[in-house]
């Protein structure tokens, strides 16, 4: 049956607590969508619930941990059947354990990968079930332009997010003919927790290169993601968006 376009969108946003994921969830429930929040522990989603309602929005939240397979799946299950749809999935959430590769150890490489592209995957794999059955879905992956150039003491990182770039490609393919698009939003250097702790040298040279010569913020990302889930943009896939403030003009 195809997803009654009129009925209220189901959007899942992994990492939702706060940063990108927080801002994501907040655009998407101004847009109209019921947006089910996604973190390690509920606790930690319930304060951004009760700003969204708070604003007229719908939200809900689902525990799921990025790092057990079994709970994303279940997890992805629990919010299709409850719901009795699941129209956009953001994958954002993610870890880093950043170190120079001659110093980074095989369990750092592979948990980063395990966790950011691996877990995506699970959530894509699982999602693509219910939107196959509705004709309808938006996959929105959050990559980062550390995928897109690299970056020094990122490699397991970077490849985490290159690795989310060539599986969002086949996914598009894989997907398209059942109406579902699948896209990378890759944000360059964004004010956030993980930004928010770098020397000031590093924040300068990176300003010199940008073309906007600012940092940008999650809401930046946030409006990207509006877009790229919205039923306007069916025609869109495949694609990695870098909102980046010209960093990497790709």
């Amino acid at each position: 049956m195809v997803a009654d376009a009129g009925a209220k969108r189901v959007a899942l946003i992994t990492g939702a607590s706060r940063g990108i994921g927080r801002s994501v969830a907040m655009r998407l429930a101004q847009s109209g969508r019921h947006v089910v929040l996604a973190a390690r522990t509920v606790e930690a989603l319930e304060g951004v619930k009760q700003e969204i309602e708070s604003h007229g929005g719908l939200a809900s939240v689902q525990a799921m941990d990025l790092s057990d397979s079994g709970s994303l799946q279940a997890g992805v299950e629990k919010i299709a059947a409850d719901h009795g749809r699941l129209d956009i999935v953001v994958n954002n959430a993610g870890i880093t354990k950043d170190n120079l590769a001659l110093r980074m150890s095989d369990e750092d490489f592979l948990e980063v990968l395990r966790v950011n592209l691996l877990g995506a995957f699970i959530i894509c794999r699982a999602a693509a079930r219910p939107m196959m059955r509705q004709k309808f879905g938006r996959i929105v992956n959050i990559g980062s332009t550390s995928g897109v150039i690299g970056n020094a003491g990122q490699a397991n990182y970077a490849a985490a997010k290159a690795g989310l770039i060539g599986m969002t490609k086949s996914l598009a393919r894989e997907l398209g003919a059942k109406g579902i698009t699948a896209n990378v939003v890759a944000p360059g250097f964004i004010e956030t927790d993980m930004t928010a702790n770098l020397p000031q040298e590093v924040k300068d040279r990176v300003l010199e290169a940008m073309a906007l010569r600012r940092l940008g913020t999650p809401e930046d990302i946030a409006e990207a993601v509006a877009y790229i889930s919205s039923d306007a943009a069916g025609f869109l896939t495949g694609q990695v968006l870098c909102v980046d403030g010209g960093l990497t003009m790709c």
